[in-house]
């Protein structure tokens, strides 16, 4: 008898453990990866290829909550020029606007997500291509972007050309263009409705405001000189805080903006180098950081400031099948959290 209802006991566990986390695997490796933001689209991600040729690949995939299945849309589907550096979904949890998708990587481009009537099926259309560069037929490639949630028709993008440019994407023209760094930018987040930042090569991190664009504020530079800063996350339920990560090494500075050059707290036990952080979108104190050491970890930083003997511990890990390249916490669904990693997609609650 105790057999059997120990049988069932773990025949639950399992049931409960597969709930927790869903997985998808792609036809090649993943690199950008997003949430969707809408609350009429829940568990709708999109996902694009890393491919060494011209023709890439983006799809737009859903969980099905009730078969626990996550299914590519073959109509939503479609051919990207060069890998994506970075997706997302336009910031619009109301749905008061058209459902926008952005893609960086020779250009930015907006693609337009249709679901289709009685007339015209589900389909992806291209929108916009915006190129910084209008005097060239070359441009600087882009590393990243960033969408304003306050406003949505800003979408601010950094390059290696060491630009950064902020786009009016409801009149396809560039709003501010300037020289951020002495490098290559490699990530830009906004921190408000007028405020952005940027990481570089250079190995700095700055702090720009529309309203006076001939200056920035240097919130932090890297102890050794040329060591780049490859990603930026801004803490929007609490903008005192950034995060940022130093090329191949496997900790995560914390910055509070109003004590610049000297982290609040260095996050240590990655085995690796770090590739990803998100900030909590609904906790003002917690991130989650994932990388080389295939490890996504949710930090809790409410003890931020105080010293804490032998350095913070995570609250939570997981440990995926490879190297984590992408991370993304849902805004629209806080209790998910997505990684990519070789070409697998995986949502995990936390």
């Amino acid at each position: 008898m105790g057999t059997s209802s120990g049988l069932n006991q773990e025949a639950s566990d399992e049931q409960h453990r597969r709930s927790e986390i869903y997985t998808y695997e792609a036809p090649w490796h993943i690199y950008a990866m997003n949430w969707s933001v809408r609350k009429d689209k829940n568990y709708r991600l999109t996902i694009s290829s890393l491919l060494e040729q011209y023709a890439n690949r983006v799809e737009i995939v859903q969980l099905d909550d009730s078969t626990g299945e996550i299914r590519s849309d073959p109509a939503l589907s479609f051919d990207h020029p060069y890998p994506p550096t970075k997706l997302m979904f336009i910031p619009d949890k109301e749905c008061q606007r058209p459902d926008l998708l952005a893609s960086s990587s020779d250009y930015l481009r907006l693609w337009q997500i249709s679901d289709g009537d009685s007339t015209n099926g589900r389909r992806v259309e291209l929108k916009s291509l915006l190129s910084n560069n209008r005097s060239s037929e070359y441009s600087g490639a882009l590393t990243s972007f960033d969408w304003n949630e306050a406003e949505p028709r800003r979408i601010g993008t950094s390059s290696i050309d060491t630009t950064c440019t902020i786009w009016d994407i409801e009149k396809e023209v560039v709003d501010t263009q300037l020289i951020a760094h002495d490098k290559e930018v490699y990530d830009i987040a906004w921190g408000g409705v007028g405020v952005f930042a940027s990481v570089s090569a250079d190995g700095s991190v700055r702090v720009f405001d529309l309203r006076d664009k001939e200056h920035s504020t240097i919130i932090y530079e890297t102890s050794e000189p040329d060591t780049p800063l490859v990603r930026l996350g801004w803490n929007k339920q609490d903008p005192r805080y950034m995060a940022t990560i130093i090329m191949d090494s496997s900790k995560v500075v914390v910055l509070d903006i109003r004590f610049p050059t000297l982290p609040v707290v260095e996050l240590q036990r990655h085995q690796a180098g770090v590739n990803a952080i998100a900030w909590a979108p609904h906790s003002s104190c917690h991130i989650c950081t994932a990388g080389d050491d295939s490890q996504a970890l949710i930090w809790d930083l409410s003890s931020m400031g105080q010293p804490v003997e032998g350095g913070l511990d995570p609250i939570l890990a997981y440990t995926a099948g490879a190297e984590i390249e992408q991370l993304q916490w849902s805004s629209s669904q806080p209790d998910w959290v997505a990684i990519a990693f070789s070409n697998k997609l995986q949502i995990l609650r936390v």
